[in-house]
């Protein structure tokens, strides 16, 4: 029976929030467990986070929540780096098989959807080999699934390369998930700023000042 690995790369410097994004409440929880528990609910098999060493509080409310912790000895410079650290580290650890699967998807996404999951999940076990994406409307989104032997590809992209470069390479399949989630669901909506902090129900301590830089993300 096929396992099926979710991997968060929570390595990230919240550089446009300003302050650290992950653990910042939304309904009384740290915005990284909304997405943990949109994991738990789609019914992967484990759950593998990255983080840097100097996050010491992130880290330990992941491994509290019963997550696996992977932290690289130097700070992943960017998500595929952060994939790249969770995939050896499964590997050394569960030895998965061509027929298991690991998911991808940011750490910011507090609306992540477990119907969708489950929905890439049921597709890959009728049949494997195919790479998948959810799509709402049309457009394509979070979490990705990957059978496994494309962890191979993750370690031969170039440094210019992101892991958006395998969908032009190996075959894909869009799974149509709109009548799955109730009409106005943002799935896909990340957080990056405190505009979209506050847009998903967030908000900051008073008084606090609020930054306002352009620098891109690289990861969460």
């Amino acid at each position: 029976m096929p396992r099926y690995f979710a991997i968060v790369p929570a390595a990230g410097h919240s550089t446009r929030m300003g302050r650290p994004k992950l653990l910042l409440p939304l309904a009384g929880t740290p915005l990284v467990l909304h997405t943990i528990s949109a994991w738990r609910q789609g019914g992967v098999d484990s759950i593998t986070a990255v983080a840097r060493g100097d996050d010491e509080s992130l880290a330990s409310i992941l491994q509290s929540a019963g997550v696996d912790v992977v932290v690289p000895p130097l700070p992943p410079p960017d998500m595929k780096a952060s994939v790249q650290a969770a995939l050896s580290h499964i590997e050394r650890l569960h030895a998965p098989a061509a027929d298991d699967a690991f998911l991808v998807a940011p750490a910011d996404l507090p609306h992540l959807s477990p119907e969708m999951i489950r929905a890439l999940i049921a597709r890959h076990a009728r049949e494997a080999g195919w790479l998948l994406v959810p799509t709402l409307a049309g457009r394509r989104g979070h979490p990705a699934l990957y059978p496994w032997p494309l962890a191979r590809a993750v370690f031969a992209l170039t440094s210019n390369e992101g892991l958006n470069a395998l969908a032009g390479r190996f075959p894909l399949e869009e799974i149509a998930c709109d009548g799955l989630l109730p009409d106005g669901s943002r799935p896909f909506a990340d957080i990056d700023t405190p505009e979209q902090y506050r847009a998903a129900g967030g908000e900051y301590e008073g008084g606090q000042k609020e930054p306002r830089t352009e620098e891109p993300k690289n990861q969460s």
